[in-house]
């Protein structure tokens, strides 16, 4: 019920930043949570960060917590991610994610098991 539509990936050198955007066609409700994953060729699909659309709490995984920013607009119906200090181990597909649960522990929102709807991902490449 719920499309996901992605943009913002690109090319960039080592320290530059771009920013993705994630619009969801449907609704969203307090219970809502998305985020970013993103994988890299001949590795497991690794989370980046998510956000709870009720509270505004975030989560991020360690390799970029210091250089990374997810926000959203609810009016919107639409999820950022802010990539600062972009390095070329960043290099991978980025996949946005939702869905609505009625309990979500923190270890949900870092694992792409508990996400039931995926956009079609976005190439971001870092040259060094």
């Amino acid at each position: 019920q719920v499309q996901l539509v992605e943009s913002g990936g690109g090319a960039v050198q080592a320290g530059g930043s771009l920013r993705l955007s994630c619009v969801a066609s449907g609704r969203t409700f307090s219970s809502t949570a998305m985020g970013w994953f993103r994988q890299a060729p001949g590795k497991e699909r690794e989370f980046v960060a998510a956000i709870r659309w009720s509270s505004d709490s975030t989560f991020y995984g360690d390799s970029v917590k210091d250089r990374f920013t997810i926000s959203r607009d609810n009016a919107k119906n639409t999820v950022y991610l802010q990539m600062n200090s972009l390095k070329p181990e960043d290099t991978a597909v980025y996949y946005c994610a939702a869905d609505q649960k009625s309990r979500w522990f923190d270890y949900m929102m870092t694992m792409r098991n508990y996400y039931a709807y995926w956009g079609q991902g976005t190439q971001v490449t870092v040259s060094s």
